[in-house]
């Protein structure tokens, strides 16, 4: 994948920010595993499986740290 589509961190709202943050999370699945036939047949498994959303939620759970400090929603 060779188009740049991240220009900034930088969001508008906490909700933009953790939308940025699910988008990091499913690019990176998609640069791990490029072949969409292997993405769309494996998402069953890890859909259905406790173990594999809960691993989902901690990937978008460190991307949105990564927005938020760059964003210094932890302001007080």
């Amino acid at each position: 994948m060779s188009d740049i589509w991240l220009k900034s961190l930088i969001t508008a709202t906490p909700q933009e920010g953790f939308e940025l943050a699910i988008t990091l999370s499913r690019r990176g699945v998609k640069y791990t595993q490029p072949d969409g036939e292997v993405l769309h047949r494996l998402r069953a498994e890890y859909a259905n499986s406790a173990d594999g959303l809960t691993a989902a939620s901690q990937v978008i759970a460190v991307n949105f740290q990564t927005v938020a400090a760059a964003n210094n929603y932890w302001r007080g």
